[in-house]
């Protein structure tokens, strides 16, 4: 089995993992990678780049099509049902209709025929690492608006099902027993608990939390 190699340019650069069979493609796009300062593995043997590479790395992956033992369509299938989130580019010498279109439908970012254009890959590079930073940092908003709501009391959650339907204040504070004042003062208190600056915005994360998708 060949060891992976790390060509690291800048210590604290996206990385590429990039999976190919062939050594010498290998080494070749690992120098062209390396040139937009991005950090690249490569790893010759596809089930040991699936049992070894690093999930929670910023980065994309570029996998060949064809290789011996697992192809690199089942391999993008084996990271979508696992739940891995980096882009995936697609490389083959031998491109079909049909193997582009099952490379879409199974996830793929973008698929790209060898010999592959030096221009074509980095700006597929650069986007996917876009993209996946973007995501990252999506998805820690989504975290961190879903922990703030789990931290409400449940008189702060009664408040803001009843902001959320259009209530006023008085129409709150006779709903809760509670005069109109202590009403503004829960407001405000789940403006500061949820970190919102405005109706708007509390709302909006109200619905996506509740479509199962918190937004900021």
């Amino acid at each position: 089995m060949t060891a992976p190699l790390t060509c690291t340019p800048q210590p604290l650069s996206p990385l590429v993992h990039l999976i190919d069979d062939d050594e010498a493609v290998r080494a070749s796009l690992a120098l062209l990678i390396g040139t937009v300062g991005l950090r690249v593995q490569t790893w010759g043997d596809p089930q040991a780049f699936i049992n070894g590479f690093d999930r929670q790395s910023i980065g994309v992956i570029v996998l060949d099509v064809r290789m011996p033992g697992i192809s690199g369509l089942a391999v993008l299938e084996t990271l979508v049902a696992q739940g891995v989130d980096q882009p995936v580019i697609m490389l083959t010498g031998h491109g079909t209709v049909q193997m582009c279109r099952r490379a879409f439908k199974a996830g793929a970012a973008e698929f790209l025929e060898k010999p592959v254009n030096d221009e074509a890959l980095l700006e597929a590079l650069q986007n996917g690492v876009r993209q996946h930073v973007k995501s990252r940092q999506r998805n820690t908003i989504d975290r961190q608006t879903r922990e703030r709501f789990t931290q409400l009391s449940a008189r702060e959650h009664e408040v803001l099902e009843l902001i959320v339907a259009g209530l006023t204040n008085k129409e709150m504070g006779r709903a809760l027993d509670v005069s109109p004042r202590t009403v503004e003062t829960h407001r405000a208190r789940l403006f500061a608990r949820l970190e919102v600056d405005s109706l708007a915005q509390m709302i909006r994360q109200y619905a996506a939390l509740v479509d199962g998708h918190a937004g900021g």
